[in-house]
């Protein structure tokens, strides 16, 4: 018994060293700018579905599942079988523009999912391979449709990180896209929430438009995302997004949909315009249309298409192992129904979150649609951050879409939705950080999730926010004690 422990601490500290190396090799020579690896300081070394094992041998649940681009999870074996005969056909890997066997398939099975209302009379433009790649393309591609240069986009939203795309984000320094209110209801930009907030977004917007002397000019197009991801897990209201639709379409305005991390079942349909109704103008897809691969693509309406030969381009967008991954992983959500699957248990795993609000004080919101949730952190000892009444009054034309958060907005705590993240670390569960000040923790696990595992999921992280919950009080206590302010700051 002796030999057999020792033996196995030998291969546990061979294993550490071989993990710390790396670790340290990497902290020596990448970028300042990496960020998942600072707060996720783990080495996978091997994967599949929703478990990640590291090159220390632990084993991890991965409620990030690449950004939200493995929807089937790690290396399902639908994925690998559809690259192993690519592979093994002796077909080019990579061929620009040009028309394959294999992208006319992915084509077929993308134009299969969309919304009816745009697949009757869709093109596709293949781009570079990355989500911001398609936000770059679609918003040159409305310009050059409309002949006119402003875009309308919304607070909190992100889209990418190049030039065009930064500047479209919430977190835009060079402002040159107009910014309109994004409604929400814990922190709603009016201090009210729920359907009053979103008509009061909406009437913003419209008087945005019309108004001659706003400084805003008819744009080229809107872009907005159906829930906002590192915004904080913040779903549109669909009546809103209908409004949206309407402003658009009366005043001849392409509208973008952002469904980059929502679209392929992820919000519980299988792209989240559908919750609402909407058919868009234009949609920007990339992250699981590709399989675990780099893929991105924007799907237009063909009126819109007024782009000469080579006006837009990419050396990667004929990358024919995504587009088999790709194919694979859209044909096994729609077939298998794992939208609807993600809808049920998302509403699941939601309201054993909202439990949790109950039970800790500095849960101040939970929300989320289908297996897209965030779990907001905040100071409960602050002063409240907002007004909870409606100051405007009078009629309003929105239904109420769900109950509006009966918490009263305190001020966002990072420090402790880092703490929870590494809590959950430490209980082998991988999460997200999101939110305007980086509080939300955010749960993306794969669609093939089980219901074992969910539960699993929900209670280390339940475990987490426990342990990090009584850290908090406790050091908040010593702080008071001793004459300091408790912590947080938002």
């Amino acid at each position: 018994m002796a030999v057999t422990e020792s033996v196995a601490e030998d291969a546990y500290g061979e294993e550490r060293t071989v993990h710390e190396g790396i670790l340290g090799r990497q902290s020596a020579r990448e970028s300042a700018a990496r960020t998942y690896a600072r707060a996720l300081p783990i080495v996978p070394v091997r994967a599949r579905g929703l478990t990640i094992e590291g090159a220390d041998g632990r084993r991890y649940l991965d409620c990030l599942s690449g950004a939200g681009t493995l929807a089937l999870g790690h290396n399902h074996p639908v994925v690998l079988e559809a690259i192993r005969r690519v592979l093994d056909s002796g077909a080019p890997l990579s061929v620009l523009d040009l028309a394959t066997p294999v992208k006319d398939a992915f084509i077929t099975e993308l134009f299969h999912t969309l919304p009816p209302g745009l697949a009757g009379r869709a093109r596709v433009q293949f781009c570079g391979p990355a989500g911001t790649d398609a936000v770059e393309a679609a918003l040159k591609l409305v310009r050059t449709a409309t002949g006119r240069t402003g875009m309308l986009a919304f607070t909190g939203a992100y889209h990418g990180m190049t030039a065009g795309a930064m500047a479209a984000s919430g977190g835009a320094g060079d402002v040159r896209v107009a910014r309109l209110p994004y409604p929400q209801d814990y922190r709603c930009p009016f201090g009210v929430g729920g359907p009053r907030g979103a008509e009061l977004a909406a009437r913003w917007t419209e008087s945005l438009l019309d108004d001659p002397k706003s400084g805003v000019p008819l744009p080229a197009g809107m872009i907005v995302e159906p829930v906002q991801g590192e915004g904080g897990v913040i779903p549109a209201p669909d009546a809103w997004l209908r409004r949206m639709r309407e402003i658009t379409a009366d005043r001849s305005i392409p509208l973008i949909a952002d469904e980059i991390q929502t679209g392929v079942g992820r919000t519980g349909a299988f792209w989240a315009v559908e919750h609402s109704g909407v058919t868009p103008d234009v949609m920007v897809l990339s992250k699981a249309i590709g399989g675990s691969l780099p893929l991105a693509v924007v799907v237009y309406r063909d009126d819109l298409d007024a782009w000469q030969p080579g006006a837009h381009a990419g050396t990667f967008r004929g990358n024919q192992l995504a587009m088999a991954a790709g194919t694979a992983t859209l044909a096994h959500v729609r077939r298998n129904a794992l939208a609807e699957r993600a809808a049920t248990l998302g509403a699941r795993m939601l309201s054993r979150l909202r439990q949790l609000q109950d039970a800790f004080p500095c849960v101040g919101d939970v929300r989320g649609r289908g297996l897209m949730i965030g779990i907001e952190l905040v100071d409960p000892e602050s002063e409240p951050t907002g007004p909870d009444e409606d100051p405007f009054g009078g009629d309003h034309r929105f239904i109420a879409e769900g109950p509006r958060s009966t918490r009263t907005p305190h001020r966002a705590a990072p420090e402790l939705a880092a703490a929870v993240q590494r809590e959950c670390l430490q209980r082998g569960l991988i999460v997200e950080l999101g939110g305007r000040h980086a509080c939300v923790v955010r749960l993306l696990p794969p669609l093939t999730i089980s219901d074992e595992q969910a539960a699993a999921v929900m209670d280390r992280l339940a475990d987490a926010v426990a342990a990090a919950a009584r850290r908090w009080r406790d050091r908040g206590h010593r702080h008071r004690h001793q004459g300091a302010p408790a912590p947080g700051n938002g």
